[in-house]
């Protein structure tokens, strides 16, 4: 099989042959943590574990970095008041490190919820510092970075003139660019306008500083990703990620950075994500369009009837391919929880055995195989995928109706193979498993409760716990191996 990767460098898709046979290394820009994962982040960062597990899948040993941005950088006025992290120290009362570890664990928490693999590396900007000092250190004695006033950018100019290209990932033109950029960031410091920072001098009022050759300052956004990547990943590595967002300034500059840097293309294959709408609208907090993920699965919004399931949400992302736009709705979410049901039940129909096998299969299982694998190396294509899988569940369906016919051997080819695509390529969760485990998770702690109440001689609490739960249908049951439990 061979994988085709849809290459926003070149614009075309691309057959993939990484740098080291059967290795891959990806990297992927991960959030700055001053506030809450927004659900645009979860949709881009659920489509690169998509894609991590597919390349897993197919054989490949992967390398997935995906770092933590933890240090404050400035807007494009260069304002500390308008720091990100500067104003939520304020605004929260926090110091800096404290905004940094709360959103942090709220990060992991969220793409826990919707079942994301963690990386293999996740490393953050503040624990790279040194590295990022070297980085601008080898950049000024190479001629592509100048000091001004304490803080030192990138000269795009100069990195024209030895004929390279400023502007190559987002198609952008240099005379065009310098023509209509003000000069915003660097106050007067800066040789061109579109030269950005790669390390910038501190003001008396901004908190996050450290120590570098060219006074206290912090690091440029652009460069803590090209210090990361090729740190963990090499100077030219094979897959690098991020929102469509990210593509400029952001990624042309760590183009920039590291072929000036190593003199070589740093990544052979440019991938980014397309947003997340709602409603038909761009989310927005300003327009009041807009949702938190936990809001989302927990019901507290405006915007959705009901709560809906993390898996669920996670299955109706993965019905858009991941260069689409995506927009949820009401009614999207609940055609996803429907077809997701009808899912999990055709997977529990093949899993029972409850009919007559034949010698033989109505069912064209081979091919049907090899459309779900051409969807899967055809860039990744989630939706053409899930549609294949769907005409699996339509054949079970009939299958149980005895209105067609299955040989063993293809049985439990189609059972494990469905399993894998459901639970291991797509990421999703059987929400009847998951509801049975917390269940038990809850009785367990009501009958230590119990327990202790009984070794308190606080026997009407101890009642009081049996009887409720018999009210409910649940039948406590003393021996001398322990309590157990029975469901009515």
């Amino acid at each position: 099989m061979q994988l085709k990767i849809y290459n926003s460098l070149t614009a075309e898709k691309e057959i993939f042959t990484p740098i080291h046979e059967n290795n891959v290394g990806m990297y992927v820009c991960g959030p700055t943590v001053y506030s809450n994962v927004h659900l645009g982040n979860v949709r881009t960062f659920l489509s690169f574990d998509f894609i991590y597990r597919s390349l897993m899948h197919l054989g490949y040993k992967v390398r997935y970095v995906r770092n933590i941005t933890d240090a404050g950088h400035l807007t494009d006025d260069g304002d500390v008041n308008n720091d990100r992290f500067v104003k939520q120290t304020r605004l929260e009362k926090l110091e800096p490190m404290e905004i940094v570890q709360k959103y942090t664990v709220d990060f992991h928490k969220v793409l826990e919820m919707f079942n994301l693999l963690p990386p293999n590396i996740e490393p953050t900007a503040t624990g790279h510092i040194v590295e990022q000092i070297e980085l601008t250190q080898k950049l000024i004695e190479k001629g592509f970075a100048y000091e001004s006033n304490g803080s030192v950018y990138f000269d795009v100019l100069e990195y024209n003139k030895r004929g390279l290209n400023y502007g190559e990932l987002s198609k952008r033109n240099i005379e065009e660019l310098f023509a209509n950029t003000r000069d915003l960031d660097g106050q007067g410091e800066k040789k061109n306008p579109q030269d950005f920072a790669l390390w910038k001098k501190a003001s008396p009022a901004h908190i996050m500083r450290w120590n570098s050759p060219w006074g206290e300052g912090f690091p440029g956004w652009h460069l803590e990703c090209t210090a990361m990547s090729t740190k963990y990943l090499g100077d030219k590595f094979d897959i690098h990620g991020g929102g469509m967002d990210l593509k400029f300034p952001h990624h042309e500059c760590e183009i920039a950075q590291g072929k000036a840097c190593n003199d070589v293309e740093p990544v052979n294959y440019w991938m980014h994500a397309n947003m997340l709408t709602m409603n038909s609208q761009r989310m927005s907090k300003s327009t009041g369009n807009y949702i938190l993920p936990k809001q989302l699965v927990s019901g507290e919004n405006d915007f959705f009837e009901k709560p809906f399931h993390p898996t669920i949400v996670r299955f109706c992302f993965l019905q858009a391919h991941y260069r689409s736009v995506l927009d949820i709705s009401n009614d999207a979410m609940l055609a996803s929880e429907k077809g997701f049901s009808r899912l999990m039940e055709a997977l529990k129909i093949v899993s029972s055995f409850d009919f007559q096998v034949s010698d033989s299969s109505s069912f064209d299982l081979k091919g049907w195989k090899q459309k779900c694998y051409d969807a899967l190396t055809d860039d990744f294509n989630s939706p053409i995928l899930i549609s294949h899988i769907f005409e699996a569940v339509s054949f079970i369906f009939k299958l149980k109706e005895n209105k067609e016919t299955i040989s063993a051997e293809d049985l439990e080819d189609l059972k494990s193979t469905l399993n894998t695509f459901v639970f291991d390529v797509l990421g999703l969760q059987n929400i009847e498993e998951n509801n049975n485990e917390k269940l038990d998770q809850t009785l367990q702690v009501l009958i230590e409760l119990r327990n202790q109440a009984r070794k308190s001689k606080n026997f009407d609490l101890s009642d009081q716990i049996r009887d409720k739960l018999l009210a409910e249908g649940i039948e406590l049951k003393d021996g001398r191996e322990g309590t157990t439990y029975s469901i009515s």
